[in-house]
């Protein structure tokens, strides 16, 4: 239909027009959130491949210096540096592509806010990807071409390097340039697929994927050539003379055992250490450190210590300890919190134990606090049930004397949130389709058995499946729900899950977000 020829009329319909153009072309901020989130996620895994790289570098170094293995190790180290060559340098064109990007949507890095570099730029700009990756000079750059050659040249330039490369990835080699399929006719390139009218976030987040695939290629090949020489050896190259004895507080004639040796320790593959579900502090021989107060209580205590670390062989142990120790009795009123130095709020039960001259039957005691409730549990034992954090006002008191001290209330950790018990990495496609939902579980925790569940969620969905349109699922309750499912069916070998925006009950019904997110590579 024919515009009408009355000026005022014209002018409205022509402003109508423009504002449908302008709502079409509108990109939603929750769409916006869930690429950077999937660019974090990509980034993250990045980080992770450049690491376990660097470790196969070092293994081969030592390698090197071994007579039995010196010829061998320096044949496959050669091929190796190629590669990590051939990697970098294509990785880096990409990084500075990113950076040339995010100026063309506006980021200006002599810009300053607050005495920082302002590292803002138009997000949902959809022409900057566009004039840079896909339109050719003089109104645009064309350079989607050239990443195209550049990563073509990189997936050569591996293969070339051994026949046992085509051999173990001709058909799994992480780098794929397969055309994704598109819905609009004009974007018949390979540049325009992914680039044209593309969201300035959202093509940050395909480079990223891009470099992704480079350093998983990279691992890949690295961790074959090491493989024919040898397995990774972890290097134990600081060592301690330890001592410890079966209890700090004997009565006469008691026996006491110690137990005396040297301790190996390795300064680049640190274990992870937790004293009673609490972190330990890292010293530089690579050993732990551990500093506490002693209960006020007399009695026996146990700290119960959890070491994980690799092996020589590459595999991971943990190994649970239990360090005893006794408190000998004071004169006197003396107030102890049995499990732990504070109270934890979300209806857990935190022991109190008082001991006094005059017997438990006059003993008092008395805790203010938000939320905090007291019940007796027998001679000089009581439990404190707090529903919130803070701290608590503990007065005790046996008839002779009386103590005042504050105790902080603390929140339970945040749980870990696993699917199928895995916290993220790779999973078989069949595998993940069959789970049933996602699940929270505290790890390591003092308090066993207390339990969170999951109220909501949000998964990302990218990579295979989803080349045209990455998608997002929004979930209420622990239970993966129909669109959720719908999106499932779709994945493949080659498929990124995020899961991200977790939120969680404890036992009395506190909710809280869990920061961060868990990311599944579908094979």
């Amino acid at each position: 239909m024919a515009l009408p020829k009355e000026p005022r009329q014209k002018m409205i319909n022509l402003m109508y027009l423009v504002l449908t153009a302008l709502l079409a072309l509108n990109v939603s901020s929750e769409i916006l959130n869930a690429f950077k989130t999937v660019k974090s996620s990509l980034e993250s895994s990045s980080v992770l491949a450049s690491s376990k790289t660097d470790q196969l570098f070092e293994s081969f170094k030592e390698k090197m210096e071994d007579p039995k293995t010196q010829a061998e190790a320096s044949i496959w180290f050669e091929k190796a540096s190629q590669a990590h060559k051939l990697s970098e340098e294509t990785f880096k064109y990409i990084e500075d592509l990113k950076l040339e990007l995010m100026k063309e949507a506006g980021f200006n890095p002599n810009n300053k806010k607050d005495g920082k570099t302002d590292s803002t730029f138009k997000e949902d700009n959809l022409e900057a990807a566009t004039r840079l990756l896909v339109e050719s000079p003089p109104n645009g750059k064309a350079k989607g071409k050239e990443l195209y050659k550049k990563l073509q040249s990189l997936r050569d330039g591996l293969f070339a390097l051994d026949s046992s490369v085509v051999d173990e990835y001709a058909s799994s080699m992480p780098i794929d340039l397969a055309m994704p399929k598109t819905q609009s006719v004009g974007n018949n390139t390979w540049e325009a697929a992914y680039f044209r009218m593309t969201p300035t976030i959202a093509a940050l987040t395909i480079l990223s994927k891009f470099q992704n695939d480079i350093r998983n290629a990279e691992a890949h090949v690295v961790e074959l050539f090491h493989k024919k020489v040898g397995e990774v050896k972890i290097k134990y190259d600081q060592f301690k003379a330890i001592a410890n004895a079966s209890a700090s507080y004997v009565m006469p004639g008691e026996e006491i055992i110690i137990n005396a040796g040297v301790g190996a320790f390795s300064s680049a593959a640190k274990p992870s250490v937790t004293i009673d579900g609490s972190g330990a502090q890292a010293l530089p021989d690579g050993s732990y450190e551990y500093k506490f107060n002693a209960p006020t209580a007399a009695g026996e205590y146990t700290k119960k210590v959890k070491i994980s670390f690799i092996k020589p062989d590459g595999t991971v142990a943990t190994v649970d300890k239990d360090i005893k120790y006794t408190v000998g009795q004071l004169a006197g009123l003396t107030v102890s919190t049995d499990a732990t130095r504070v109270f934890y709020s979300g209806g857990i039960e935190n022991p109190l134990s008082v001991t006094g001259q005059g017997g438990s039957e006059k003993i008092t005691l008395k805790v203010d606090g938000a939320g905090v409730t007291v019940e007796p549990k027998g001679k000089g034992q009581f439990i404190i049930k707090c529903t919130q954090p803070g701290a608590a006002i503990v007065r005790a008191s046996d008839g002779k004397s009386t103590q005042e001290f504050k105790i902080p209330i603390k929140r339970v950790p945040d749980p870990v949130i696993m699917v199928n018990n895995n916290r993220g990495g790779s999973m078989e496609a069949g595998r993940f389709k069959a789970a049933g939902g996602v699940s929270a579980k505290l790890i390591d925790f003092i308090f066993e058995g207390y339990t969170f569940k999951v109220s909501s969620f949000a998964m990302f969905f990218t990579g295979t499946g989803f080349e045209e349109k990455n998608e997002v699922a929004e979930v209420q309750g622990n239970a993966f729900n129909g669109e959720a499912r719908r999106y499932m069916n779709r994945c493949a070998a080659g498929t990124t899950i995020v899961i991200g925006n977790v939120r969680v009950a404890d036992q009395i019904g506190n909710v809280r977000e869990i920061e961060g997110t868990i990311s599944f590579t579908l094979e």
